[in-house]
């Protein structure tokens, strides 16, 4: 059987899906066609829908299409209800099915670097896309607690109003009142690849032997990576979470999982490597 695959989104140059899809066909000697096509949001459902009557098997949604993508499923996930975003489509007997494999992603990463959150303190800087899709699984874990960060109180007050008192919110100000520090600190501001979090860690947040993980990757240290350095040597960035979701995508469409971080080889890593 032949499957075809796609990933809608705008910009959409970058998107290293197919080059990672093609990998783990190769891995399970599958047949696949993934292709990356730039979506513009006035096009978006016409387009999903174009894909699927086409025969299409799955799409993996990227931005600024999650929302929208959670709109017009049809049934969804319990990751995708959580998240409010679907990174992943798929046509079912029931219509599209919306489901969320970013915080999957990021335990499954999280479990290779034997970074288990459960029972920890846990902090996430920023309140945006990224950490609402993975917030929910997260918690599934069992953390001891969950405090967000984030520096607009609007749009982390609407986040956090959706989980239980294991979640509490604060300004990003208040980062260095918090009594204890914390185990496993991940960064979801995305200015943090330009160098411009906003935030100045202290041993105070990070514990010495705490983790710092940067739901971003990069080919060399990220402004937030390297900010953790003096604090601790347990970091790492987010290649392992984008292999990881994608695995767990073309699990759901295949049926098969292959292995993702074989491929950290191709990004110039070792499969037991933090940066």
């Amino acid at each position: 059987m032949s499957y075809r695959f796609a990933v809608f989104g705008d910009p959409i140059a970058h998107s290293k899906s197919p080059d990672i899809h093609r990998r783990f066909a190769e891995q399970l000697a599958l047949e696949v066609v993934y292709d990356k096509l730039l979506v513009k949001e006035r096009e978006f459902e016409t387009e999903v829908r174009r894909f699927f009557d086409e025969g299409g098997h799955g799409l993996s949604i990227t931005v600024p299409h999650k929302w929208a993508a959670h709109q017009i499923a049809d049934h969804l996930s319990i990751e995708a209800s959580s998240a409010g975003a679907c990174n992943t489509l798929m046509s079912t007997d029931r219509g599209l099915y919306g489901h969320n494999t970013d915080g999957l992603g990021l335990l499954d990463d999280l479990d290779r670097l034997d970074w288990n959150p459960a029972g920890r303190r846990v902090l996430i800087l920023g309140a945006g896309g990224a950490v609402a899709g993975c917030l929910g699984p997260l918690i599934d874990r069992g953390p001891d607690e969950i405090v967000i960060a984030n520096r607009s109180i609007e749009k982390l007050d609407r986040l956090v109003g959706r989980y239980d008192r294991r979640v509490r919110g604060i300004g990003l100000s208040e980062l260095d009142s918090q009594g204890r520090p914390f185990d496993l600190v991940i960064n979801g501001i995305s200015a943090g690849l330009s160098g411009s979090t906003g935030v100045e860690l202290t041993d105070r947040i990070v514990n010495a032997d705490g983790a710092c993980y940067d739901l971003v990757y990069s080919s060399d240290d990220t402004p937030f990576l390297k900010m953790c350095r003096s604090f601790t040597d347990q970091r790492d960035d987010g290649l392992g979470m984008l292999l990881a979701q994608a695995a767990r995508q073309f699990e759901l469409w295949t049926g098969l999982y292959p292995d993702p971080f074989e491929q950290l080889i191709a990004f110039g890593r070792s499969p037991d490597s933090r940066r």
